[in-house]
């Protein structure tokens, strides 16, 4: 490996040129971008090239860590720890505010990288960084909030002391669908704690981890604080596995699928080390009645078409009462449409597989009787695709289970508030739901029962933002997570608080999944 300096201008970057989409005909020269390990731009032996997902087009190389690159990682985040967790708050509070600021200063460069590597809009990638800097800035102000307690004891002459302590290394795991507030929210909170941290990116997105890291350090974040890595994708078993199971590493935090999630909990389980997880959805929106349609229709459009459908809490189906379908539904294709035709453009998966699945999804669910309402199932090239609304999904249909990550939704109808619920909590899945109700009392009553760490009421299903805690609804006990990978599918749904999305939690109380208690007694 060797230590190289690389360029942040974009229009320096030779680009693949393509006949058709996303079929190479010839490889000119593109950069190659280093691993960042205690503060210094680290090249490895390999590397794996990073395409855009709109064009097919080589972007760049980047660097792909292997078990000594991980490794090397790993020693620079446990050496700076002790200095690091000493630090007094407010001198860690100066450099997260700073790091914000050069982030808001780098803008057009990051947003950029974003819009290159995960063929975002620039709307969406923009509203990314508003929010991670704005992260920044409130875990800025939380810092010196970890306190601890003196509790009466038991025994007279007897004194005690409960500190909250950091855990020491921290891996985080951050995905390419929304790669700053979720990168940025991955470190954040463990540095804020007094850990420090590996950020392993995704290979789909790279240059954006690079570049959020690169603020921290311009913002003088002490030396192996905050350690990034990437790899090919073919190594990410073995790297993922070491990380894991390295006695220096002691807690994790994964953002992602649950099918990844469930590999992560079990390596993590194995090795006795506490995680944090956060993973897929299948969020439904609940239109009563009563609702205000038109606002319905909006945030159901916005809900389950922004980014594509590639976020984590995307609106997949929206339950709407049958006295009120047709006119919501004639509010709701007006809507997708207004909003289609503001973007200008057909939305861009993250590559060809991510617009097939949900191609293959809408198809299965066409034969097995299915309708589409808006859309056509078979739009877009390659990575490419337009919203699609699809009506008359039953169990029996692939789609109505399965988290589709793309831009596609189901309008199902129901006669009752009582089947709307039940219809609701069908899932394995509990992150995010939304209600549409002009009564209060009615969405309460729905926020209380539908099985998901937040309920929205006449909101979208994707709202996260510094101050709230978000995560999602998992087993209640143990024995349900053990049960869960025994039981069979219909009993499964039956057993209630049985979710898949996760558990922990980001946002206000994240400084608190960032310490550990230590209890110190002494006698007089």
């Amino acid at each position: 490996m060797s230590k190289t300096t690389p360029s942040d201008d974009i229009a320096s970057k030779v680009l693949n040129i393509t006949d058709g989409f996303g079929k190479e005909t010839k490889e000119t020269t593109a950069p190659t971008y280093p691993l960042l390990i205690s503060n210094e731009s680290y090249t490895t032996l390999s590397s794996f090239p990073v395409h855009s997902p709109s064009t097919g087009n080589l972007i760049h190389h980047f660097s792909s860590a292997s078990i000594t690159d991980t490794e090397t990682a790993i020693a620079a985040a446990q050496k700076s720890f002790p200095a690091w967790r000493a630090l007094p708050p407010p001198k860690k509070r100066d450099i997260f505010l700073k790091a914000a600021d050069i982030m808001d200063s780098r803008r057009e460069a990051l947003q950029e990288y974003m819009v290159e590597e995960t063929g975002a809009t620039e709307g969406w990638a923009a509203f990314n960084l508003n929010l991670a800097s704005d992260i920044l800035r409130d875990v800025a102000g939380r810092i010196s909030s970890i306190t601890g307690s003196i509790p009466t004891t038991a025994q007279e002459g007897t004194n005690a002391f409960v500190y909250k302590e950091p855990y020491g290394v921290i891996l985080a795991i951050a995905p390419w669908n929304a790669p700053y507030i979720l990168g940025v929210r991955s470190i954040a909170f463990p540095l804020a704690a007094g850990n420090t941290a590996i950020l392993k990116a995704s290979e789909l997105s790279p240059m954006c981890s690079h570049a959020m890291v690169s603020c921290f350090y311009e913002a003088g974040l002490p030396q192996g604080v905050l350690n990034m890595i990437a790899h090919k994708p073919t190594d990410a078993a073995p790297v993922t596995k070491y990380l894991i199971e390295h006695p220096s590493i002691k807690k994790v935090n994964f953002t992602g699928s649950t099918i990844v999630g469930k590999i992560i909990a079990k390596l993590a389980g194995e090795n006795l080390k506490p995680v944090l997880l956060e993973l897929g959805g299948k969020a439904p929106a609940i239109v009563l009645d009563d609702a205000d349609l038109v606002l319905a229709a909006k945030e159901c459009a916005l809900g389950a078409f922004l980014n594509c459908g590639q976020i984590c809490m995307s609106t997949e189906r929206v339950i709407v009462h049958e006295k009120v379908v047709t006119e919501f539904e004639f509010e709701f294709k007006k809507a997708v449409a207004e909003s289609a035709h503001q973007d200008q453009e057909v939305g861009c998966l993250i590559n060809n597989g991510g617009a097939d699945k949900s191609k293959r999804l809408l198809k299965d669910a066409i034969l097995k009787g299915a309708t589409i309402i808006y859309g056509d199932p078979v739009n877009g090239e390659g990575a490419k695709m337009k919203p699609v609304i699809i009506k008359g999904t039953t169990k029996d249909m692939d789609i109505f289970y399965t988290e589709s990550f793309g831009p596609t939704v189901s309008l199902m109808v129901v006669k009752s508030d009582d089947e709307a619920l039940e219809l609701a909590n069908d899932t394995e899945y509990g992150l995010s739901a939304a209600v549409f109700t002009r009564d209060l009392a009615r969405g309460l009553r729905f926020a209380r029962e539908v099985e998901s760490g937040a309920v929205h009421i006449n909101g979208m299903t994707v709202h996260d933002e510094t101050a709230l805690p978000h995560g999602g609804e998992f087993f209640k006990s143990y024995f349900f997570l053990y049960m869960r990978e025994r039981l069979k599918k219909w009993l499964i749904q039956r057993l209630p608080g049985m979710k898949a999305s996760g558990y922990g939690r980001f946002g206000a109380s994240g400084l608190e999944e960032w310490v550990r208690t230590k209890t110190v007694t002494y006698k007089d």
